[in-house]
């Protein structure tokens, strides 16, 4: 089987033009199955190879605790290979093709619960410009529920402090409105009144948040800032970053009786689905409530 894998290998490089880590993580794979194939079936011709050795294999790989993301990646590796086998005639008919992927594990996300949430924005009491620019930055965040590239990204044309909406670009390039809570635009205002005039250089730009030099501040700096103000609220900076924000903001839109649909509009969400993941979350928390609570539970 070497011979084939090593054309194949050939193949994904020179035709497909695929990433040198790809092409590793292919060996890898098609290395193990031929290793395992000649050490259990006693066989190395590709053209042995039948559907029973292709779901046992990857059953042995299961059983041997690979997550279910890897044990996909896997799967797709060996039917593209033999798909290209069958395509250039070393092989009759496709082993690997009734073999199905497993179903991608979904981990419910994080979130901090409202009184976390509280605690770490109202622990920003300083009146220096970079603590007001943080105030203000995290309330948008958690008013917002915006990715960080949008909020490092976000700029001043396209914030609307009187009628209370950012216009943002996601994913995809796709532009959308999101509203902005009266406590973020509080906190913004005040920033861009005492603390961003004295940020600004003569080459700034017009970005919301601005570094210590005037710059656009990076995604890198922002998640440094998020940490270091969960330490100080006493908080642990292990467990959270810009994106649980964005996680407790839909969390707890839902768990007060928002729609799910509107939602899936302010976090721009392309598929509803992916929205969904958040009603898991909010029955998981009543879940717990129930059985904390409830006399017979």
């Amino acid at each position: 089987m070497a011979p084939q894998i090593d054309s194949f290998l050939l193949h994904l490089a020179t035709e497909r033009g695929l990433s040198e880590n790809y092409q590793l993580l292919v060996r890898r794979v098609l290395d193990g199955f031929a290793g395992w194939f000649n050490r259990v079936r006693g066989k190395d011709d590709v053209a042995a190879v039948v559907t029973r050795d292709v779901s046992d294999f990857l059953a042995q790989r299961k059983a041997d605790g690979l997550a279910a993301s890897s044990l996909r990646l896997e799967v797709i590796a060996l039917k593209i290979f033999f798909r290209w086998l069958m395509a250039r005639g070393f092989r009759e008919g496709d082993p690997a093709e009734p073999v199905l992927p497993p179903r991608a594990a979904r981990s419910l996300p994080d979130t901090l619960n409202e009184s976390e949430v509280r605690r770490l924005l109202e622990s920003i009491t300083a009146t220096d410009p970079l603590d007001i620019r943080d105030r203000a930055m995290l309330e948008f965040f958690y008013s917002s529920g915006l990715r960080i590239s949008e909020v490092v990204n976000a700029k001043m044309e396209n914030l609307s402090i009187e009628e209370g909406w950012v216009r943002v670009t996601g994913k995809g390039n796709k532009t959308r409105l999101v509203p902005v809570g009266e406590a973020a635009r509080d906190a913004i205002t005040r920033y861009l009144e005492a603390a961003r005039p004295k940020l600004v250089k003569p080459k700034t730009r017009s970005f919301i948040f601005l570094n210590r030099n005037g710059g656009q501040l990076t995604t890198a700096r922002v998640w440094q800032i998020v940490k270091k103000r969960a330490a100080l609220a006493g908080l642990d900076p292990k467990k959270i970053h810009p994106h649980l924000l964005r996680h407790s903001f839909a969390t707890h839109l839902l768990g007060h009786g928002a729609d799910l649909r509107v939602i899936q509009e302010m976090l721009g969400h392309a598929d509803i689905a992916t929205t969904q993941i958040y009603t898991h979350v909010d029955q998981r928390r009543l879940k717990e409530a129930h059985r904390n609570f409830h006399p017979r539970a």
